[in-house]
């Protein structure tokens, strides 16, 4: 059932039944770590990094309640029908640490982080963070898989040039990644814009890019099944990277976030928006922008934590049988 020839039985998460949720390390989902096993698939990573942020900060706390919303998880998706931690080896790689301080320094670190997890053979899925991690997971996806489809959900763009003339930021990262030759031309799209912007030229630098723009308004117009439609046509068979601000969800579902926007999706539709992608071959993915200081008892992060294990089920899918 593996991809990375780990060898032996799989080691699953803590029984609930056994110990209580609220009992035990607060790994996600409370997986064993990467240490506690010879070989993995899936790793569930945290990017405690924040140093990109424009408004609220926070996010650096985000992989800690991320991880604390999962104990509520159990081993089975019934709308996906699987129990992905049965299909192949998923881990908890803990944090990858880097300055707080210098952003170009972190981004190159968690880069390197990245690409040193994606050697050992598997698949990683992040928890930021802010979304200017986004970039350095890309760069380490992209060099073991090639260019790569994107499937970004989230209330902005991320396509600026710069901000206070910095090009690193979390509204940046995928205008540097379309610039690196990292994303596949008319292979990508938003999913879950809305807001007020400072210009119409915004839109347009981003269409220039070939990226497909999906408001949450065309999600309520037209509904989950025509946008998974719209998303699967788009990426077709290419290796697909999927990226989740948080902030996609209306500030009712997620109101724990540096830069909330009104009129958001629900948590029903993104979670069924991200099960529409189970042809797609998900390479890799992160959810981000998770600030549990505007949290509230866990709304935010127990969201998330959802989000994270719909991916790892969606790529534990797609492990060899």
């Amino acid at each position: 059932m593996t991809d990375t020839g780990a060898g032996g039985p799989v080691v699953g998460p803590v029984d609930a039944t056994t110990v209580p949720r609220f009992a035990g390390l607060p790994t996600f989902a409370r997986l064993p770590t990467v240490d506690q096993v010879p070989g993995w698939d899936i790793a569930v990573v945290g990017v405690p990094f924040d140093g990109g942020t424009t408004y609220r900060p926070g996010a650096r706390f985000g992989p800690g309640a991320v991880r604390q919303g999962s104990r509520l998880l159990r081993p089975y998706h019934p709308e996906l029908d699987t129990l992905p931690f049965e299909r192949g080896q998923v881990v908890d790689a803990g944090d990858i640490a880097c300055s707080p301080f210098d952003i170009e320094a972190a981004v190159a670190r968690i880069g390197d982080a990245a690409g040193s997890l994606l050697a050992e053979g598997g698949r990683i899925v992040a928890i930021g963070g802010d979304h200017s991690i986004a970039l350095p997971l890309l760069r380490a996806t992209s060099a073991r898989h090639g260019p790569l489809a994107l499937v970004h959900f989230d209330a902005h763009l991320d396509t600026w040039d710069t901000y206070f003339g910095q090009r690193f930021t979390h509204g940046t990262p995928f205008r540097r990644a379309w610039e690196e030759g990292l994303l596949l031309r008319d292979h990508s799209a938003h999913v879950g814009l809305r807001g007020p912007l400072y210009g119409s030229a915004d839109l347009a630098d981003d269409a220039a890019m070939g990226f497909l723009q999906i408001t949450t308004n065309d999600v309520a117009t037209q509904g989950t099944d025509a946008t998974i439609d719209r998303v699967v046509a788009r990426v077709g068979d290419a290796p697909l990277y999927v990226s989740v601000d948080i902030d996609v969800l209306d500030p009712a579902f997620a109101p724990g976030t540096g830069t909330p926007e009104a009129g958001g999706l629900a948590s029903r539709e993104l979670l069924a928006l991200l099960r529409g992608l189970d042809a797609a071959r998900i390479v890799g993915g992160d959810v981000v922008e998770v600030a549990p200081a505007y949290d509230h008892a866990e709304i935010t992060a127990i969201a998330a934590a959802h989000v994270v294990f719909d991916l790892v089920t969606l790529m534990a899918r797609d492990l060899e049988d």
